[in-house]
């Protein structure tokens, strides 16, 4: 047992640091696209951007090993450390240095995130929930989603931009993960059933408009404010349509949603900060030293 936690451990690293390298190669991919041009044309036509596509692939079936072979609040808080693996990265490929304010900020908000993970710890939910279950919570999240992405399209500071786009995505995301168990389950009947659940096209679509989003975050801001906010808001999207579609409940007692409801607000500002930071904090080095 205890080789196999460790193989999970091992993989999970590996997974976080695969995904860190995808997230760092996106966004160098996505901002020498002008906003003026077309997204998507110049990100297909870019090896740069196709890399971190196989780099998330390979994050994915890291993530997988680790959750066949160990626990879901082992590898979850791990794979959360992509974000500490992803600053040195870009700051390395941008010819900046991360001060000491900066890494405390990021190490404080993938602390908050793995306790949130770790003590929110929710129950597995009804995924069965009819639509009328669905129609309040479902609309309510995509009204956020579309106020983020108006606000994120807007001629504002490019760390704004970048954060408020991430977090839409992020809540694409975690209404995707909301959204996976219940068709992957529906395979079982076949694949019409798949086919005729209108779950699984809110699924795509979610999937879909979540990575463009995450790519327009990565074009118009620095990676310190978009893939935070990303990693922040599916987890609490998914969180948002676990309780209020699925039944879900935290297992924490009183003492753990308190400790919940803190890391929830430290994730929030360590967020902000976090995407204030570099403009104000980055200090440039000579090409070729490392950052």
């Amino acid at each position: 047992m205890a080789d196999l936690r460790l193989a999970s451990i091992a993989c999970a690293v590996v997974g976080a640091f695969l995904f860190a390298c995808a997230a760092v190669a996106q966004q160098r991919a996505a901002s020498s696209v002008p906003e003026g041009d077309s997204l998507v044309s110049g990100l297909v036509r870019n090896p740069r951007w196709w890399a971190g596509i196989i780099g998330d692939g390979g994050g994915y079936l890291m993530q997988v090993i680790a959750l066949a072979l160990g626990s879901v609040l082992v590898v979850q808080p791990i794979l959360v450390s992509a974000l500490v693996f992803a600053l040195p990265l870009s700051a390395r490929f941008s010819g900046h240095r991360i001060d000491a304010r900066t890494w405390t900020i990021a190490l404080a908000l993938t602390t908050a995130l793995a306790v949130f993970l770790v003590v929110g710890d929710p129950t597995a939910g009804d995924t069965s929930a009819p639509l009328r279950a669905w129609l309040l919570p479902l609309s309510a999240l995509l009204a956020v989603v579309a106020l983020a992405t108006a606000a994120g399209l807007a001629r504002i500071d490019a760390g704004w931009r970048a954060l408020l786009l991430g977090t839409a995505s992020g809540l694409l995301y975690g209404l995707a993960a909301a959204l996976t168990k219940y068709v992957t389950d529906l395979f079982d009947h076949g694949l019409l059933a798949v086919i005729g659940a209108w779950q699984t096209w809110v699924l795509v679509a979610a999937g879909i408009a979540g990575v463009y989003l995450q790519q327009r975050a990565f074009q118009v801001g620095p990676l310190s404010a978009s893939l935070p906010a990303v990693s922040i808001a599916e987890p609490i999207g998914a969180a948002f349509i676990g309780m209020a579609v699925l039944d879900e409940r935290l297992r924490a007692n009183s003492a753990g949603l308190a400790i919940t409801l803190v890391a929830g607000i430290v994730m929030i500002v360590t967020t902000i900060l976090l995407s204030r930071s570099e403009a104000h904090t980055a200090t440039p080095v000579a090409p070729g030293t490392l950052a």
